[in-house]
């Protein structure tokens, strides 16, 4: 790989994959396939609107369901799909990587723990902490809006070079900072509680009751909900300070808070966050929990799933990650 002469494939159609697609494509000397299971339903060009209002368009190399036609030849892989379908996802390119970097747009959904399993040992792998974009679907195929970037990235990396985080901040648009080590992007205090905390403080319950409105996830967020996700978070603190993780920031200190109320504040006014709903559908009289979700499908048994794992391994106790995990996946 010379500079941004660069072949990518990225597997999976969701927001992520739209928008990191039109992204990437837009940039010069950079060629862009997708690994998807529909390729049908993909134009040969995408384009991404930010909020600002500017626009990434860029053509396609290929779309296919065939990995021998995008994955092989590629100087990186670039995984944009849920947690359920990583281990998947791995044992079907595992064939084709050859030399090419292979990472996830985001660790906290078992990219690493998979990768060890799955791949040779020599095989390089990046994984971000935290998805690059905040993004959504506009037109499948076609058309996707990026709602939100981030300050930074940080990036593990393995049988890379450290000078690939500036591959990776040129083709992201964003400094990337290296990690220690891929525990400290695997295990994090983002979606995995986030998510999981959010969900318990809204509809513990409340699991059958048919709502008036589909609740704004960050926008009408709550003390409640701000206090079990600082229990959660100290429960978590604990096990990366056994296992010697550094460089992860509290959720209080991510969100620039001192307690609850100031982390609702916080939370509930971020811009780019207003109009993001909750996993509910609609049903007879209003709108009812989502159970099909990837809040729950994905943020209890390939996010928070690691955490409790690995505090159980190592003897530590986690009574309220223990009750909110029980209470997913009692759901799912």
């Amino acid at each position: 790989m010379r500079g941004l002469n660069t072949h990518i494939t990225i597997c999976g159609g969701g927001s992520l994959g739209h928008v990191c697609a039109g992204v990437l494509s837009s940039l010069p000397g950079v060629s862009v396939r997708i690994l998807s299971g529909h390729p049908e339903k993909w134009s040969d060009s995408l384009e991404v609107t930010d909020p600002d209002g500017k626009v990434y368009s860029g053509k396609l190399d290929s779309v296919s369901s065939d990995p021998s036609k995008t994955v092989k030849g590629s100087d990186i892989v670039l995984l944009c799909v849920p947690g359920y379908l990583i281990e998947k996802t791995l044992k079907t390119i595992k064939p084709f990587i050859g030399e090419a970097a292979v990472g996830s747009v985001v660790s906290s959904t078992g990219f690493f723990f998979f990768a060890h399993e799955i791949l040779s040992p020599g095989a390089k792998l990046f994984g971000f902490q935290r998805v690059p974009y905040i993004a959504r679907v506009a037109e499948y195929g076609s058309k996707a809006l990026l709602l939100g970037y981030k300050n930074n990235l940080i990036a593990a990396l393995e049988n890379l070079p450290a000078e690939f985080t500036k591959t990776l901040g040129e083709l992201f648009g964003t400094p990337v900072v290296l990690a220690d080590n891929y525990l400290q992007v695997s295990l994090t205090n983002s979606n995995p509680i986030l998510h999981t905390g959010r969900l318990y403080s809204m509809f513990c319950g409340r699991e059958d009751e048919v709502f008036d409105h589909n609740i704004l996830f960050y926008k009408e967020w709550t003390d409640e909900a701000s206090q079990t996700l600082i229990e959660m978070d100290k429960e978590f603190f604990t096990l990366l300070d056994k296992l010697e993780v550094k460089g992860i920031p509290t959720l209080l200190e991510y969100y620039e808070s001192t307690d609850a109320p100031s982390l609702t504040r916080k939370i509930s006014s971020i811009a780019a966050f207003q109009n993001i709903t909750s996993p509910m559908i609609p049903c007879e009289g209003g709108w009812k929990l989502d159970r099909a979700s990837r809040y729950f499908t994905e943020d209890f048994p390939f996010g928070l799933r690691w955490i409790k794992e690995l505090a159980e391994k190592n003897n530590l106790e986690t009574p309220v990650i223990d009750k909110v995990y029980g209470w997913g996946m009692k759901l799912i």
